[in-house]
């Protein structure tokens, strides 16, 4: 068993969005946005992989197909797969959110 403490792992860029891998097996992936103020992961999808967003730190914006919400610690999110969805950081504090995939990305 392997613990760790999530939020210990952000990691933020002021260039772009903070990308890290927390867990990768056969079935699933688990990884942190970290996101400055202002900064946003924009609209995209995933092909046969649902994507779960779990706000762990301060608050932001997510857009899944056309509805658009405000999000803040303890929120789950779901986008399922081939759905557009994106995520973005208004601030004024920094952003940080667990993804999980499932199936997991494949390497190019």
């Amino acid at each position: 068993m392997i613990v760790t403490h999530t939020l210990s792992k952000a990691q933020f860029s002021q260039e772009k969005m903070g990308n890290v891998t927390i867990g990768a097996g056969e079935n699933l992936y688990a990884g942190l946005n970290c996101f400055e103020p202002g900064q946003e992961h924009k609209a995209h999808t995933h092909a046969g992989q649902d994507k779960l967003y779990v706000v762990l730190d301060g608050s932001g914006e997510v857009t899944v197909g056309e509805e658009t919400a405000v999000v803040s610690a303890g929120d789950v999110i779901l986008a399922p797969a081939g759905v557009p969805h994106s995520m973005r950081n208004p601030g004024p504090r920094r952003l940080t959110v667990l993804i999980v995939f499932a199936p997991p990305p494949t390497k190019a």
